[in-house]
């Protein structure tokens, strides 16, 4: 399986199961932002996985969250690219 590139953290163990799981959020978030109820649906992953994985991603930038308070919208941002592009280029 191709992992999606801003999958990979920097700050976990970047195991298959965790890969796989944040490759098919960020798939589903690059269509359409949406909360992680939403995702966990789409991908077919229970609510408390997906709600984890998110998180984590936030931590090193790669997705953030919008509202006020809860069920928060998820979206990726342009940071793990723009991270990605960096270690290319040198």
């Amino acid at each position: 399986m191709a992992y999606h590139p801003r999958a990979y953290l920097s700050r976990r163990r970047n195991l298959r199961t965790g890969l796989a799981t944040r490759t098919k959020i960020l798939n589903v978030l690059e269509e359409k932002p949406c909360t992680a109820k939403e995702a966990s649906q789409k991908i077919g992953k229970n609510y408390s996985s997906v709600l984890r994985q998110l998180h984590s991603l936030r931590a090193e930038g790669v997705v953030d969250r919008s509202g006020q308070k809860p069920p928060y919208v998820w979206l990726t941002t342009g940071i793990g690219q723009q991270r990605l592009n960096d270690i290319v280029t040198n």
